[in-house]
């Protein structure tokens, strides 16, 4: 395959690149930019990227196809370029947050070995909150407005005062993802995007390592620092939609628990906290029946499961299971597969990234269903650090047949084949021939069988 050239020193379009998960190059164009519109601001993209891009191309005596992007801001008529100074960057941002902007981003393809070229542009509109003074100088003191056009980072902290965008949101940081994949294509070269990009190693801010919990090499965009911040944000979150229960005497207890299982589970460089939480308004109706771990070790136990379990054994069960989410990184792993991620994948590969922009989606994530297999997988690694512990392994089966009980007592709806949380009788049956080391006829029943009593 053609070698790749970016002719782009922005560190914004090198981390979109490494999206792509084909090799690259950066060499800088020399190529001096138009300020000025002629015909329209597409055109004017779309020339000044061509020309970044010939300039490389007419250097470079490599068989490579270089990139040539150039991004501008379009507000009220005129272009808002890179600003000269912070009086002058200050100016413009309060005039970006009046009414919504366009920023255009023009992409220029040539194959040095054949001459070939392909130019397109994308746009995304943008709206923004206004800012005060103070607000707006403390934005810039800690993000640095001269090399950005417009003034601003959406990557950054500049997301946190854009609420909404209408368009390619990689526009906006510098580089149209899909516009510039589609175009590679027509010169014979395939970006897998989303899929590949976790498979890639070598990539700055992508790592490799072997997961004793999972008992396999893995890879992942999130250091255990980021995995952390992370946490903190969203557990931050979580508590201002849910109360934390005020209670001394069952936050010794639950802590009591945490503490003997984190001492034996597979990750032990993280803190873990475990809080227990309820809506704030119940209105009369029954508190919600669920657990739920976040990323970095935060594990949630909500009150109303807590009315179905009543042993020590059974609270453990519920905890170890959470704790083997957080060692397992199912949290993690989810969000990577996750499109609506894609703003904190990039977030994580950028060294001061807040992680700010992608909070709600990930706490929204949070609560969807895990796959059956990591479902399963929790139960086991569950089992192990209970036993490891001092906790009877059974119970896990108990804590799973009170949860039976409770779904027992739902409205019964039809059966979705294509759901992919297990029935709760299969993790029973499961956890089950875990503690025995063998499946009994029982067993067979519940993994193959479906009672419609609790087909839910």
């Amino acid at each position: 395959m053609k070698q790749l050239i970016l002719a782009s020193a922005s560190v914004q379009r090198k981390n979109l690149m490494k999206l792509l998960n084909l090799p690259f190059v950066v060499q800088r164009s020399k190529a001096e930019e138009i300020c000025k519109i002629k015909t329209n601001v597409a055109d004017l993209v779309k020339e000044n990227a061509f020309i970044k891009a010939l300039d490389v191309a007419e250097e470079t005596k490599k068989n490579a196809i270089v990139i040539g992007a150039d991004t501008v801001v379009y507000a009220k008529g005129k272009l808002v370029l890179k600003p000269r100074d912070l009086k002058e960057a200050k100016k413009n941002l309060k005039e970006l947050m009046s009414e919504p902007h366009w920023v255009y981003t023009g992409v220029a393809l040539i194959d040095t070995a054949t001459g070939k070229s392909l130019v397109d542009y994308e746009k995304t509109k943008v709206f923004m909150t206004m800012l005060d003074d103070k607000e707006i100088d403390r934005y810039h003191k800690e993000v640095p407005p001269m090399d950005k056009a417009g003034g601003f980072d959406i990557e950054g902290r500049g997301g946190l005062f854009i609420p909404r965008i209408e368009g390619c949101y990689f526009n906006v940081v510098g580089l149209p993802l899909a516009k510039l994949a589609e175009m590679l294509k027509t010169f014979g070269v395939h970006a897998l995007m989303l899929l590949a990009m976790f498979t890639a190693s070598g990539c700055g801010g992508i790592t490799t390592n072997f997961n004793t919990a999972t008992d396999s090499q893995e890879t992942s965009v999130y250091s255990t620092d980021r995995e952390q911040q992370m946490g903190a944000a969203v557990a931050q979150e979580l508590e201002k939609e849910f109360k934390v229960v005020d209670d001394a005497a069952l936050d010794q207890r639950v802590e009591r628990i945490t503490d003997r299982l984190v001492a034996v589970c597979d990750r032990k460089e993280l803190v873990y906290i475990t809080k227990v939480v309820e809506e704030k308004d119940l209105k009369g109706g029954e508190s919600m029946v669920n657990a739920v771990s976040l990323p970095g070790g935060y594990i949630y136990v909500f009150k109303g499961l807590l009315e179905y379990i009543k042993s020590d054994e059974q609270l453990a069960a519920v905890i170890s299971h959470e704790i083997a989410h957080i060692t397992a990184r199912h949290s993690i792993k989810r969000l990577q597969a996750s499109y609506g991620s894609l703003a904190l994948i990039i977030a994580a590969m950028q060294a001061n990234s807040q992680l700010a922009g992608g909070v709600a989606a990930t706490l929204q994530t949070m609560f969807l269903a895990y796959s059956q297999e990591d479902e399963i997988q929790a139960d086991n690694l569950g089992i192990k650090y209970m036993k490891a512990a001092g906790y009877d392994p059974q119970g896990m089966v108990a804590m799973l047949e009170s949860l039976q009980v409770y779904d027992r007592k739902q409205p019964i709806r039809q059966k979705m084949y294509g759901r992919t949380h297990p029935y709760v009788h299969q993790r029973i049956a499961s956890a089950d021939r875990m503690i025995r080391g063998e499946l009994s006829f029982r067993d067979y029943v519940r993994l193959t069988g479906e009672r419609e009593d609790y087909a839910h």
